[in-house]
C-alpha cells in the first residue's frame, strides 16, 4: 500500500470531476449547484482514498488554521481546574478546531515564549487561563489576534469568562436560610476588618459581597467571622477549633472554600459535634474532596467546563462583550440540616 497522501486532485480524478467542484463539495458549500450524484461520487472517492484535507494549505487560502492557542499557568498540570481545558476541547472539537495547550507555571519568561510559540503556528486566537481567578498580566500580542481571558481578567483584553461569584455567594447563604438558620451563622475564612489592607482577588471580593448581601437582605448578621489567609484544611481546622474554644455558639458555617470546610469537619468531630446534626456547613468550589467527606459537603461549584466552552465560543465568534459570567451550580449533598 502506498504511503503517499491522497490529494484533492486524486479525489477529483477518481470522482470524474474538476478539483474546484470536488473542493466545493468537500468544504460543504451549500451553493455548489452540483447534482446529488456528484456529491455522492466525491464523498465515496474521498473515503476510498482515505483523503484528509491539507489544513496548512487551507490556512494559506483562508487565513484560518483552525487552531486555538490555550496558555495557562498550572491548569493543565493540576486536577483542580482541568475542567477548563476539558470544556475548551469539547467546544473546539465541535467547531472543527484543535487546541494547542501550553503551560507556563506563571513564569513571565515562559509566558512570552508560549505566546511566541502559538503565534509562530498562526493560531486563530489565544485563550489565557488561570487555575484561580485573578487579574493576569499578559505580554504584548500583535493587533488583530483575538484574545479571551478564561478564569482571569486583563484591562487591555476585556473579553473574559468568569464564574458568577456574587450570585454564588448569595446562593450559599440562601441554602442555610431555607433550612431555617437565622442565628449562630459563622463566616469561616474571611473577616473584612482584619483583612482591610489585604488584597485577595476581584472574584473573592465578589463572593464575599454576595454572601454579605444575602445576609443583609434577610436581616441577619454573622455571630463570628474568622480570618484565614491560606485556605487549606489545616488552617480551617485550627480556626474552627479556636472558635469553638472561645465558646462561639456556631449553628451553621459558611466556609470560603471546600479545603477550609475539610478542616472544619475535623475540628467539629474532635469537639463531639456532628454535621449537620449540630452544625451545618456550606462551602464553595466543589473540590474533589467534597464528595468524599462524610456526610458529603454541599457546595457551590465552580463551573469550569461550562467556562471553557464559553471561552472557545467567544473566541471563534470574535466577541468583545467584556465579562461573561457563568452561573455557579449548587451541588447538594448532606451537610446542611435544620438548626439543632
Amino acid at each position: 500500500m502506498s504511503s503517499k497522501r491522497a490529494t484533492l486532485a486524486d479525489v477529483a480524478r477518481l470522482a470524474g470531476l474538476s478539483p474546484t467542484a470536488a473542493s466545493m463539495i468537500l468544504n460543504g458549500r451549500p451553493d455548489t449547484r452540483l447534482s446529488q450524484d456528484a456529491h455522492d461520487r466525491v464523498n465515496a472517492a474521498a473515503e476510498a482514498l482515505g483523503y484528509r484535507p491539507n489544513v496548512a494549505a487551507r490556512g494559506l487560502r483562508t487565513d484560518k488554521t483552525l487552531t486555538i492557542g490555550f496558555i495557562s499557568d498550572v491548569v493543565a498540570t493540576t486536577r483542580f481546574a482541568s475542567g477548563l481545558i476539558k470544556g475548551a476541547l469539547e467546544a473546539a472539537e465541535a467547531a472543527g478546531h484543535v487546541v494547542l495547550v501550553l503551560e507556563t507555571g506563571g513564569d513571565p519568561a515562559r509566558e512570552t515564549e508560549a505566546i511566541a510559540a502559538v503565534l509562530d503556528r498562526q493560531v486563530d486566537g489565544i485563550i489565557f487561563a488561570t487555575m484561580r481567578a485573578r487579574e493576569l498580566f499578559v505580554p504584548d500580542i500583535p493587533a488583530g489576534t483575538p484574545v479571551v481571558m478564561l478564569n482571569a481578567s486583563n484591562s487591555r483584553y476585556p473579553t473574559s469568562v468568569l464564574p458568577d461569584e456574587r450570585e454564588g455567594g448569595a446562593q450559599a447563604v440562601r441554602l442555610l436560610i431555607e433550612q431555617g438558620h437565622r442565628e449562630g451563622i459563622v463566616l469561616l475564612g474571611q473577616n473584612d476588618e482584619v483583612e482591610r489592607d489585604v488584597f485577595r482577588s476581584a472574584t473573592v471580593s465578589r463572593r464575599v459581597a454576595g454572601i454579605r448581601s444575602a445576609m443583609k437582605d434577610s436581616g441577619l448578621e454573622f455571630v463570628a467571622e474568622e480570618s484565614i489567609w491560606l485556605w487549606e484544611p489545616e488552617e480551617g481546622y485550627k480556626s474552627t477549633k479556636a472558635m469553638l474554644e472561645r465558646g462561639v455558639p456556631a449553628r451553621a458555617i459558611v466556609c470560603m472554600n471546600d479545603r477550609i470546610a475539610f478542616g472544619a469537619y475535623q475540628a467539629l468531630s474532635e469537639a463531639g459535634l456532628s454535621v449537620p446534626g449540630d452544625v451545618s456547613i456550606v462551602s464553595f468550589d466543589n473540590d474533589e474532596l467534597a464528595a468524599y467527606l462524610r456526610p458529603g459537603l454541599t457546595t457551590v461549584a465552580l463551573p469550569h467546563e461550562a467556562m471553557g466552552k464559553r471561552a472557545v465560543e467567544l473566541l471563534l465568534a470574535g466577541a468583545t462583550e467584556g465579562e461573561s459570567l457563568i452561573p455557579m451550580p449548587v451541588v447538594t449533598r448532606a451537610s446542611i440540616g435544620a438548626p439543632a
